[in-house]
């Protein structure tokens, strides 16, 4: 809690991951905004675990972006309600599927009309499923528009609420416009997404990803990536 903000910017990501739990949530809320990228991804899950909300507000969107699927989803519920507009709007692809069920349904409604159109889109069915109706009211018309099926599914249970059901309106809109090769196209990035997920399940296939990429691309990619590279796959290129 001594450090001053010099100090905590200068700490390595060595150092960092070497910190106990303690004395991660001891950091002060503007020295844990000076910590580099590098340093807050090092922090490990049980240190995200217990940062607090204050710690959790004061990230940068630079440091947010920088947290692992393993950090996201290691963060409480109360640690996800604190997000500010800013940070829940640098919610990356990879972050936003990791989120779950809990972690969703702690979303401030201001914050889920803040995320991006593909970080909405990126949201697992459960996580999605469990969003409030409030929540749901609170999509944006451009967020609505870029919902899957199975997520547009959803909103066909969230009609009692008056002001969701704007939301269910402009998503059967959306659909109406939309092409019917879109849906075929993201059933298809989801089977794809799955299998990366799943893929990382077993030790022998995450042998497998190993040695393929350092083959064929000269450097392992996180989970992360390898799951932005199929949500990033459009109609027109397939």
């Amino acid at each position: 809690a001594a450090f001053t903000t010099q100090q905590a910017a200068a700490l390595g990501s060595t150092q960092v991951a070497g910190l106990s739990t303690t004395q991660v949530a001891a950091i002060e809320t503007a020295d844990i905004a000076a910590l580099s990228t590098a340093a807050v991804r090092a922090l490990s899950t049980d240190a995200v675990a217990n940062l607090g909300t204050d710690q959790i507000a004061a990230l940068t969107t630079a440091e947010l972006v920088a947290l692992s699927t393993a950090q996201i989803n290691a963060l409480t519920t109360d640690q996800v309600a604190a997000f500010t507009t800013a940070e829940a709007a640098a919610l990356t692809t990879a972050q936003a599927a990791t989120l779950s069920a809990a972690q969703a349904a702690a979303i401030e409604t201001a914050d889920i009309a803040a995320m991006s159109t593909a970080a909405v889109r990126a949201m697992t069915t459960s996580a999605f499923n469990a969003l409030t109706t409030d929540q749901i009211a609170a999509l944006g018309t451009a967020q609505v528009a870029a919902l899957t099926s199975a997520q547009g599914q959803h909103l066909a249970a969230s009609t009692a609420d008056a002001a969701a059901q704007a939301t269910v309106a402009a998503y059967n809109s959306a659909i109406a416009l939309a092409p019917a090769a879109a849906d075929a196209t993201d059933e298809a990035r989801r089977q794809v997404k799955g299998s990366v997920v799943m893929d990382h399940e077993s030790i022998s296939a995450r042998m497998f990803q190993l040695a393929n990429e350092e083959i064929y691309r000269g450097r392992y990619a996180p989970l992360e990536e390898q799951i932005g590279r199929v949500l990033r796959v459009t109609r027109e290129q397939v």
